[in-house]
C-alpha cells in the first residue's frame, strides 16, 4: 500500500496538488456502485421527485474540498429488507476508506438521505 505525503507548497519548489470537488464526486458515486443493495436517487428540481428511484442508476453525490480533506452529500435508495441503518454505515465506512484511497483526502463528513426503499420482489397485480 502506498502513502501520499502533500508538501507545503513553495517549501521544495514544488507546487501543491489540487483536487476539484467533481473529481471526488465521481470517485464516491463510483465507489457506492461497489456495495450491494444500495441504489441510485431520482434527479430533483426544486425538492421534487422527477423520475424514479432505481437500484441501476448511481447515487447522487456532492463534495466539498478544502485543502486536504473533503466532506461528501449522498442521495441513495436501499434495497428493502436490508437494515438502513447498517446499510447507511457500511456505506459511510466504505466511502470514506474508498474516496481517502483513490483520491488522497481525508474524508471528514459524509452526510447520507436515504430517498428509496426497493422491494426485492416485484408487484404483480391481477385483474378478477
Amino acid at each position: 500500500m502506498t502513502t501520499m505525503t502533500a508538501a507545503v507548497p513553495g517549501t521544495d519548489g514544488r507546487g501543491a496538488l489540487t483536487v476539484a470537488d467533481g473529481a471526488v464526486e465521481r470517485i464516491a458515486a463510483r465507489a457506492i456502485t461497489e456495495l450491494d443493495g444500495v441504489g441510485g436517487s431520482a434527479s430533483r428540481v426544486l425538492g421534487i421527485a422527477v423520475g424514479g428511484e432505481d437500484l441501476d442508476q448511481g447515487a447522487k453525490v456532492s463534495a466539498h474540498v478544502t485543502g486536504s480533506t473533503a466532506t461528501l452529500d449522498v442521495r441513495l435508495s436501499v434495497k428493502y429488507p436490508l437494515s438502513v441503518r447498517g446499510t447507511t454505515e457500511s456505506a459511510r465506512e466504505h466511502l470514506i476508506r474508498r474516496v481517502g484511497e483513490l483520491s488522497g483526502l481525508a474524508i471528514t463528513r459524509v452526510d447520507i438521505t436515504v430517498t428509496a426503499l426497493h422491494s426485492t420482489e416485484t408487484e404483480t397485480r391481477r385483474v378478477r
